[in-house]
């Protein structure tokens, strides 16, 4: 197939994007497709026109746009298939403020939040305890994520923030394990358990950088939790109308509470990213990870 690879954008997770489609190009490349580089941050107008003329399209943005929906939509109005979401399942999950409100309204455990569509008088605090995490409300990769330990830490948290992004949000540190999971198809993936360097947390650096998190594939779980991490992750990928795949990232509570932090509509997709690695643990590589997600793209699209 001749398919066309979207990749890059304008958002602060360009690198990001366009090192993990280097990854996906090799592979595609590898199952025998044509492929065709485009960035909608050079190009954007040419994309219904480019679209048209491909067979089907991967894409691999971060942020808006991309994880927004506008990509998606464009594509739709093109008749070119795609894989993953359409463009309301992935407008709501990556506004964190609604899709936390639609978590909690149908009973799945989300930290409290503030949520800020501008900054805030210098005197604002949340009322939510420290410490806090500060961050923006439609970003992803950990950029401008803050863990604020007092009072006196706000305010440039928070700065970080409005300085690249409209919107933020804060939320109360909930003590416990990261734990992320993805979803294939209608299965969920083995979950894998995040261990941050010492004195760390999972930003972007330790996402990032060799050594700066240990990541437990499949997660060192009891059966029960294993069972319950991977429930919720399918009704919050059910709820908020998603298909494809996708990611629900957590913090597991020593007491067995499961809180969902975000999900993540166009998680991250080099070879060692969190869902290539699960779906290596059902015994998909890379390679065969991009046929299958091309399969459940067509098929969504009915071809």
């Amino acid at each position: 197939m001749k398919v066309l690879l979207i990749a890059g954008g304008w958002s602060s997770e360009r690198d990001v994007s366009l090192a993990g489609a280097r990854g996906i190009e090799k592979a595609l490349r590898a199952l025998g497709h044509d492929v065709t580089w485009f960035d909608p941050a050079t190009s954007l107008d040419g994309l219904l026109e480019a679209a048209s003329s491909h067979d089907f399209a991967f894409i691999n943005l971060h942020g808006s746009p991309g994880e927004d929906g506008l990509v998606q939509a464009m594509l739709d109005t093109a008749g070119c298939p795609y894989q993953g979401s359409g463009p309301a399942g992935s407008f709501l999950a990556l506004n964190k403020a609604v899709s936390k409100q639609l978590l909690r309204r149908h009973g799945i455990l989300t930290p409290d939040w503030a949520f800020l569509a501008a900054r805030p008088a210098a005197d604002w605090e949340p009322g939510l305890g420290y410490p806090l995490f500060v961050k923006p409300n439609t970003g992803g990769s950990s950029l401008c994520l803050s863990r604020v330990a007092q009072p006196e830490g706000l305010a440039p948290a928070l700065e970080a923030v409005f300085a690249h992004c409209g919107e933020a949000i804060v939320e109360p540190a909930i003590p416990g394990v990261e734990v992320t999971c993805g979803v294939l198809g209608d299965t969920a993936l083995p979950p894998i358990l995040i261990r941050p360097a010492e004195g760390a947390f999972f930003d972007y650096t330790s996402k990032y950088t060799p050594g700066g998190a240990t990541e437990l594939c499949p997660a060192p779980l009891p059966a029960e939790v294993t069972a319950h991490v991977q429930d919720v992750t399918l009704r919050a990928h059910r709820l908020l109308g998603l298909r494809g795949y996708s990611r629900a990232d957590y913090i597991l509570r020593d007491d067995g509470a499961l809180f969902l932090l975000e999900v993540n509509t166009l998680p991250g997709m080099t070879p060692t990213s969190l869902v290539p690695q699960e779906a290596a643990a059902i015994g998909l590589d890379f390679p065969a990870l991009i046929a299958r997600l091309i399969e459940l793209g067509m098929t969504a699209a009915g071809r």
